[in-house]
């Protein structure tokens, strides 16, 4: 009985050392069938494999010191190995080369798996950073964590070419009406860097709160930051705040636009400054002449504001005082914002009348580029006269984006219908709303930016923005409840060219990305069109 038990063991260890081998000892694909969002350009496969392991090395030039740094720390946290630096290896080797005279496009680049070397090549930083997420992608096997005493992994010979379809690719947080610390922020961007994300909009005020300390109007903060939606204590960013965020955003390549919405979505500011309140200037009829009487008197501060309706809310258009505010903002949030865009809204502001909507519009663009940024705006902005360095953010009206075009300017594509992540995936989803659709995701993925509207051609598009309203969103887990599976979709939208993208490829691609966030503790959606 002794002998058997001996046997039996022996058999035990033997089988699960084979296993451990087997998992260990080669690639179980070719690189082109790898799971990776969004898909590149063009893959082939060679013969062999790389194996990351213990005495793997990376090396690159002092330049991508950045770019090393995170795929160092990123190979860490996925494999458990502690990858080195070192100059002159030749084997066993990750190298990060730029190479800024190559014909790769601006942010593309070459992944080259061979089996004693990965070389990642682009003409840019950015481009190297763009295949350091990839390369990433390819470790096989990290979502069980259950690595061993002697971990290996190994990646399919064979290159990648990739490069972006649209140079802006974004997504948008609404700290408004819920406020998001600066941690949980630094966390959003983390997540989606990893799918090539270049823009994260921070929409600082609305009706509900002001989130950026403004030195020279500091009531914004101290009154108009200090609630949310549902009436909890709100918070703000100190200016350092910022800075920060700002950072940790250029670290991992992606540029901060803010956003001060103006000059409706403006209680907040109206609640701190009562001097910038037109009040309620004739009688109206109907559900709009309501909410304006939430103004209340002319030149008074009006009350703060915690629900959820829209378009009851205008600055004076008509006061000097106005323009010094918005100056001022203006001023201060981009003497410390690196990237080129201002966005100053424009949406729905009902109770402003057009005839002193274009003119302020106009006179805020004026400031904008006075201060060295390009203006981006809300679609309904496209009634003004628009500048050919301006950007109309498609949301809703199509004919508005017609408009921004005809006058010279790009659009930047956010339709409702496909991009909302705070729409709801279905009609029991617990949280997000449905007033412009249910968005499930295959119909966040099955659409192209060029077929939204004939008169829209490619050369008139900047890119694909995915806001996230907050009306709902509460905490870390709501965020990333409605952005994945559904970031990854828009993601790919952005980045591939259409030729490439396919339903069925994407949804067995995303399956093996919902093993990693599981594993990372990302509270992801499991979309039903998925086997997960």
């Amino acid at each position: 009985m002794k002998l058997n038990n001996y046997l039996f063991k022996s058999f035990a260890l033997i089988f699960s050392g084979m296993i451990f081998l087997s998992c260990n000892s080669g690639p179980k694909a070719d690189l082109s069938q790898y799971a990776i969002i969004p898909i590149p350009v063009s893959m082939a496969d060679a013969d062999g494999y790389f194996t990351i392991k213990a005495g793997t090395k990376i090396t690159s030039s002092p330049e991508l010191s950045n770019e090393a740094q995170f795929l160092r720390q990123q190979l860490k946290s996925l494999t458990s190995l502690e990858v080195d630096f070192e100059e002159g290896v030749s084997e066993n080797v990750i190298e990060l080369v730029l190479s800024p005279n190559s014909v790769i496009p601006e942010e593309g680049y070459t992944l080259e798996v061979a089996s004693e070397k990965i070389t990642i090549t682009g003409k840019t930083a950015a481009g190297i950073f763009w295949g350091t997420q990839t390369l990433v992608q390819l470790i096989p096997s990290v979502e069980n964590r259950d690595f061993g005493p002697n971990p290996q992994f190994t990646i399919a010979a064979g290159m990648i070419e990739d490069h972006p379809e649209y140079e802006y690719r974004g997504m948008m947080l609404d700290v408004a009406r819920h406020f998001f610390p600066v941690d949980e922020v630094k966390h959003l961007i983390d997540q989606i860097s990893k799918y090539k994300i270049n823009h994260l909009h921070l929409h600082l005020s609305d009706d509900q709160g002001w989130r950026i300390e403004i030195k020279s109007w500091p009531l914004l903060t101290e009154i108009g930051g200090s609630t949310q939606v549902g009436g909890e204590a709100g918070g703000y960013y100190t200016q350092e705040d910022y800075k920060e965020i700002v950072r940790y955003a250029m670290e991992r390549h992606m540029t901060i636009v803010p956003e001060i919405d103006m000059p409706g979505h403006t209680n907040s500011a109206l609640a701190a400054y009562g001097e910038l309140n037109p009040g309620i200037k004739v009688p109206e009829e109907g559900a709009v002449a309501t909410e304006r009487t939430r103004m209340g008197v002319a030149g008074q501060p009006t009350p703060l504001y915690t629900g959820t309706e829209v378009g009851f809310s205008t600055l004076d258009t008509n006061r000097p005082e106005t323009y010094q505010f918005v100056e001022d903002v203006i001023r201060e949030i981009s003497e410390i914002t690196p990237g080129p865009f201002f966005h100053i809204g424009g949406d729905e502001s009902h109770v402003t009348e057009m005839e002193d909507y274009i003119p302020f519009i106009e006179k805020a663009q004026d400031l904008v580029t006075k201060y060295g940024k390009r203006t981006l705006g809300w679609d309904e902005v496209a009634h003004a006269q628009l500048l050919p360095t301006s950007v109309a953010q498609y949301w809703a009206k199509s004919e508005n984006a017609v408009m921004a075009i005809e006058q010279g300017a790009k659009v930047l594509i956010s339709p409702a219908t496909k991009v909302y992540l705070d729409m709801k995936y279905d009609s029991t989803t617990h949280i997000g709303l449905s007033w412009a659709a249910t968005i499930e995701l295959d119909e966040a993925y099955n659409w192209d930016p060029t077929t939204l509207d004939e008169k829209i051609k490619r050369e008139h598009i900047l890119g694909v923005e995915a806001p996230l309203w907050t009306e709902t969103v509460t905490n870390r887990d709501d965020i990333e409840f409605l952005t994945f599976p559904r970031l990854a979709a828009i993601a790919e939208v952005a980045w591939s060219p259409k030729e490439k993208r396919d339903w069925n490829s994407f949804a067995n691609r995303v399956a093996r990305h919902g093993k990693r966030w599981e594993s990372e503790g990302i509270n992801f959606y499991r979309s039903p069109k998925v086997d997960w």
